[in-house]
């Protein structure tokens, strides 16, 4: 799914940010798109590091009896101190972009956890309240920027937009996803197949009936948390429970390395990469 060609052709024509970026270089650097293109890539590693975020987060809890208040204290600091070095960046580094996903997946499904678990906050009242979150933040970006594009993401400020409404919407898709799991209580192969369908009726939409690039891509980011969390409970959770009994910590350990794999590729071909700052 590549929701990034129109994109880059509006960009290339709006004279405004060819003004930006003349700017950044008149002063004597220039910070490059912070994110990676939208390629099959991209998908693989975001649904991977999404089911590594909700096993990593049971390993931890569960696991390791840390409960879910340390676990979310902990992975949330690691979080901060990774997203110092991302915004330390003045370009798109792998390891350190999808590292800070990963964290973020991990402490976007802690937040919705803490909410339901802790507070008694019910599923309904969660989706809605992450909902209007997200939404409020895409408004902000856009009143702020004039844009909602993850190709333009060349400033500290729509970096800042871009990771807090990444956040939301693991925490948005995290709730979302569980309430349509205990609502409907279809198990979890099931369920991981009823996301993969929405998934790809958005990008139907997309290629045949010209949905928008930007609210594609965004649908299909809040879907793929859902889809990637079923997949990985599919996989990690006994037979008994309607998994495949991998464990959490086979399942972490197969994914992670198999990102691991794709990061280092992509670190050294660069196929993710902007070939030019838009």
């Amino acid at each position: 799914m590549k929701y990034y060609e129109k994109d880059q052709d509006k960009n290339r024509e709006n004279p405004s940010i060819s003004d930006e970026v003349a700017s950044v270089s008149s002063r004597g650097w220039q910070m490059l798109n912070k994110v990676p293109e939208v390629t099959i890539f991209f998908w693989i590693i975001k649904i991977m590091a999404t089911t590594v975020g909700e096993t990593g987060a049971d390993f931890l809890n569960t696991n390791l009896n840390f409960g879910l208040t340390k676990t979310t204290f902990v992975m949330s600091a690691l979080l901060l101190i990774t997203l110092f070095f991302q915004f330390k960046l003045k370009k798109y580094v792998p390891g350190i972009y999808w590292l800070t996903v990963l964290l973020i997946s991990v402490v976007g499904t802690l937040v919705t956890d803490n909410l339901t678990d802790n507070f008694g906050v019910a599923l309904e009242t969660t989706t809605i309240v992450f909902t209007l979150f997200l939404l409020a933040t895409f408004a902000a970006w856009y009143v702020s920027e004039k844009t909602l594009s993850i190709h333009s993401i060349y400033t500290t400020k729509r970096e800042a937009f871009y990771w807090l409404a990444i956040l939301f919407t693991f925490a948005l898709g995290t709730a979302a996803g569980d309430l349509v799991a205990e609502s409907l209580n279809l198990g979890y192969w099931i369920s991981a197949l009823i996301f993969a369908a929405l998934i790809g009726a958005v990008t139907v939409a997309y290629y045949r009936f010209k949905l928008n690039a930007v609210l594609a891509f965004w649908i299909a980011y809040i879907l793929t948390r859902p889809f990637g969390a079923s997949f990985g409970d599919y996989l990690s959770q006994p037979h008994d429970a309607g998994g495949l009994g991998l464990g959490t910590v086979g399942t972490s350990v197969i994914f992670l390395l198999t990102i691991l794999s794709l990061v280092i590729y992509l670190t050294k071909t660069k196929k993710d990469t902007s070939p030019s700052v838009h």
